[in-house]
This record gives C-alpha cells, sequence and structure tokens, in this order.
C-alpha cells in the first residue's frame, strides 16, 4: 500500500483544491502524486415511460466545446453533507424543470480516479413531470433535448457525447435494466 509522507496545498479556489503529496510506495521507493480535490457530484438520468432519455448541452470551458450530457452537479460550498439523493433532484430540477415521482440509485462512479477524489453518484428518474428550470447564471446557454434510443446512440457514434461520467451512467442504467451491452 502506498503511504503519504506529507502533504501540502499547492493551489485552491471555491470550487477544488490541488495538494501534493509525497509518498512511499511499498517497495521504498518514493515519489509525488498530484491530487486534485472537488466534492462528490449527482448525475441524473432523467427517463420517460417510452425509453427516451432528457439530455442538457452546456460549453464546458476546459475541453472549448459543447456537449450532450445528463443533468449533474454539486451544492456550493457550505452544503456538503447533504444527502445525494437531494442533490440530484435539485440538479434536475435547476436544468431541465423536470420533477421525478421516482428516484432510483444506480451507483458510484468515480471521475478521474488517477489524479481526482471525485466521485459522482448516480440516479434513475421516471415518472416526470414538466416544470420551468431554475438555472443558475453560469447555465443560462444550456439547452435541452429528448432522445429516444436510437437518438442515444447516434449522439454517442457522432462524438456529441463524450463525457466519461455520463457514459458510465449509461452503464449502470444498462445493468439495471438486466442489459447485456
Amino acid at each position: 500500500m502506498i503511504r503519504t509522507v506529507s502533504s501540502r496545498e499547492v493551489y485552491r479556489n471555491a470550487w477544488m483544491s490541488v495538494r501534493e503529496d509525497d509518498i512511499r510506495r511499498p517497495d521504498g521507493s518514493e515519489g509525488v502524486y498530484g491530487v486534485v480535490d472537488k466534492p462528490d457530484y449527482a448525475l441524473v438520468i432523467p427517463r420517460d415511460e417510452d425509453g427516451a432519455l432528457h439530455l442538457v448541452e452546456q460549453y464546458r470551458y476546459p475541453v472549448a466545446g459543447r456537449y450532450w450530457e445528463f443533468p449533474q452537479g454539486s451544492w456550493p460550498a457550505g452544503h456538503a453533507g447533504a444527502p445525494p439523493l437531494e442533490l440530484a433532484r435539485a440538479e434536475l430540477r435547476e436544468e431541465t424543470g423536470l420533477r421525478a415521482a421516482r428516484m432510483t440509485y444506480l451507483g458510484m462512479v468515480h471521475v478521474a480516479y488517477g489524479y481526482a477524489s471525485q466521485g459522482c453518484n448516480v440516479f434513475l428518474a421516471e415518472e416526470l413531470t414538466q416544470g420551468p428550470p431554475e438555472r443558475e447564471a453560469t447555465e443560462a446557454d444550456m439547452r435541452q433535448c429528448r432522445a429516444a434510443p436510437t437518438e442515444w446512440r447516434d449522439l454517442v457514434r457522432s462524438g456529441r457525447i463524450t463525457d466519461a461520467a455520463t457514459l458510465a451512467a449509461y452503464t449502470l442504467l444498462d445493468l439495471h435494466r438486466g442489459g447485456a451491452g
């Protein structure tokens, strides 16, 4: 097992921190790990009775492009420790305006555990009713669509869905349905 020898924060803002850890490996050799710490977040798969999925599209600054993904997000600072289900319902309502009568927890995925501590709690939202979105200022350019299963596959094949958490969440959905791929 790798042991942390020392740790120091090298950067912090309102959304994340970065630390550098000096480590010792089981064979005694030493090394360094850079770790991005961000709070866990919730991702919601809104699914209609006919199997259609609701997606949102927004500009993602780090990759300089607009992509489709499932609604997702984390609490602002100060809300840490709130139940993931509460966060999932809030993100669904904020980004799409949808409310779900039934929410099912599908599991957790780690976003990039080679360098980040962040995890993603995945929920399936069903029995949906539409209301007005309650988007934050940073989501003002967000768009929404309803994609039938064939349209979902086309968006993935065409590179319009590349978000790792969205793709992993779809795998959890497939397993939940008893699918084999």
